[in-house]
């Protein structure tokens, strides 16, 4: 159906939807007047989203689909599963390298350069071609991972955490951006919900698949096996042509003018603000007390940094690194905050539920993997039930409700469990929690389905972003709360324990039970347990904030009709 921009006979704009006079269905939403006061290009901008005059569908199909989807999918799935196979590895890098106080450094290290560049990236795949950018950011992140695997210090294994975070950075987003390139519209949330689900697997079976190889290899497995997967990635979208997107005025532009066009300095005034705020929060209460001049000052220049940030890019307006105009969208801040909440819930029960499961337990670290799998298992099929359940419903809102409050629910009764907390109980919890999986790819759908064509990197980009930034702050917030309430704990159940020991001597199984004498032991792994409960407060917290920022994302009917890309290939 075309809509003229002066026909206003087949439809009725009533501010925030427009309706087919006929039944009053909506069609989208939000969706702005079509004329020239119309101050921001929502969805309703429909031409940049029709192909020109002479354009062919460049969509893929068969073989060279599922070439890419396989590629795209393993490398979502191996950045994902960085973000957490480390998890059951830590209490044996603790040990070997007896540094307990750095564990939230191994995971805020890796997030906080990925969201650091986060919303760069969503500008690169705007300007630069599709493909070889994702192939340049994917080389990044595997270079980090081999610096990882060889290192022989603390220091230098988060060095490779932080470079494995920069080439991660253009990972989902490019995904994202590469699968509205391929596959029409109506195909998408299907597809999306494939690369979700089997990718989100590698963010909750990351505890499972690096207790394995802890166990049976080596801890620096756990980043050395991103090497070999890395060169299927690679190898599948060399040799497979993908449609570049790009209107042909960008694509006929220079390297040096769309360099140009990347907003480095928003980058700059952006970057440093982002580093300082996970500093401040990562060194607050452990390294420094919080009302020291240090913290103060990283806050104050986090906030500085920000406000000239924020000055500049509303100067710059469509062409900032972040358009403002695109954040002020309601359906953009709130499935950010319904993501940022979502993953902070996530990262906080998969980092320091393999701490309960091995210091409490007595679990080996492939153990406490499989102990996770009732999560796992639930969150996997849900997402990717979700993607085709959404497309045929043609509502994402239900999901995105009914997420929220299996996540809460779950949350709230893994703060109950207990030293002699029943497999049952410890089961079902987790399979309530395990709910979320029907709102992971929800955020990202909202979006791409609420903004024009050309802006789905920018505000993909935004998405991830708050997604990486939310697991940076929530695995700093969690590390203060683990190390300030284990002593406190320690003081309460095992007096006449050195608690500094207790602490220095790292999580696993054996170091909690070499630390103590017998008689103390009943009461540390009381004080590990009362300690989990407080981190799994901050989760159910989260998972609240997830539940109540869906509210904001509307009830919006999908869009169903093509977007053709450009024919060009590469």
């Amino acid at each position: 159906m075309e809509i003229s921009e002066n026909s206003n006979s087949d439809i009725m704009n009533t501010g925030d939807s427009i309706y087919l006079n006929e039944g009053k269905e909506p069609i989208l939403s939000p969706m702005p007047n079509n004329t020239a006061d119309s101050k921001e290009g929502e969805v309703g901008d429909t031409d940049s989203t029709l192909p020109e005059q002479g354009e062919e569908h460049g969509y893929l199909s068969g073989l060279r689909l599922a070439a890419v989807m396989l590629s795209l999918t393993l490398g979502a799935f191996l950045m994902l599963l960085d973000s957490s196979i480390i998890a059951t590895a830590i209490p044996r890098i603790t040990g070997q390298f007896h540094s307990l106080d750095d564990v939230g450094w191994y995971g805020t290290a890796y997030l906080t350069a990925n969201c650091a560049f986060q919303p760069l990236t969503g500008k690169v795949y705007s300007h630069f071609n599709v493909k070889w950018s994702y192939l340049v950011f994917f080389a990044l992140f595997e270079v980090g991972s081999a610096l990882c695997g060889g290192a022989n210090s603390s220091k230098m294994l988060i060095v490779g955490r932080a470079i494995a975070g920069l080439g991660a950075s253009g990972l989902l987003n490019g995904s994202y951006t590469i699968i509205a390139s391929i596959l029409p519209v109506a195909k998408q949330p299907s597809y999306r919900g494939i690369l979700m689900g089997l990718s989100f697997f590698g963010l909750l079976a990351g505890p499972l698949v690096g207790g394995a190889l802890t166990q049976y290899a080596s801890w620096r497995w756990c980043f050395l096996i991103n090497l070999p997967c890395g060169v299927i990635v690679a190898l599948f979208l060399l040799v497979v042509p993908i449609p570049d997107y790009r209107i042909a005025g960008d694509r006929k532009q220079t390297v040096i003018q769309r360099l140009g066009r990347l907003d480095f300095i928003g980058f700059l005034l952006f970057t440093p603000a982002t580093i300082m705020l996970i500093f401040a929060l990562q060194w607050g209460g452990s390294k420094f007390a919080w009302g020291s001049a240090t913290i103060i000052g990283l806050f104050c220049g986090s906030f500085g940094n920000l406000l000239v940030f924020l000055l500049w890019e509303h100067r710059l307006g469509d062409e900032a690194m972040i358009p403002l105009s695109l954040v002020r969208r309601r359906i953009i801040w709130s499935s950010c905050l319904n993501m940022a909440c979502f993953v902070g819930c996530a990262f906080t029960t998969t980092y320091y539920f393999p701490i309960y499961f091995q210091a409490v337990r007595d679990a080996s670290p492939t153990q406490s993997g499989v102990d996770m799998l009732p999560q796992i298992i639930t969150n996997m099929i849900l997402t990717i039930v979700t993607g085709a359940l959404v497309g045929r419903v043609g509502y994402y809102m239900p999901f995105a409700l009914a997420s929220g409050v299996f996540t809460a629910l779950g949350s709230g009764l893994i703060t109950t469990v207990t030293p002699t907390s029943s497999v049952a109980h410890r089961i079902g919890y987790q399979i309530i929690q395990g709910g979320q999986g029907f709102g992971f790819q929800i955020p990202i759908l909202a979006v791409q389905n609420g903004v024009r064509k050309k802006e789905i990197s920018v505000a993909a980009a935004l998405v991830v972003f708050s997604q990486n930034l939310s697991g940076a702050v929530f695995l700093s917030l969690a590390e203060v709360i683990f190390n300030n309430q284990l002593k406190h704990e320690l003081g309460i159940y095992a007096q006449g324990v050195d608690a500094d020991a207790v602490v220095a001597a790292g999580a696993s199984a054996a170091d909690v039970r070499a630390a103590v004498a017998p008689a103390f032991l009943p009461g540390v792994l009381l004080a590990y347990s009362k300690t989990f409960n407080h981190v799994m407060y901050l989760a159910t917290g989260a998972a609240c904030g997830a539940f109540l920022s869906a509210t904001g994302m509307g009830w919006v009917r999908l869009r169903k009709e093509d977007t053709s890309p450009p024919a060009a290939e590469t």
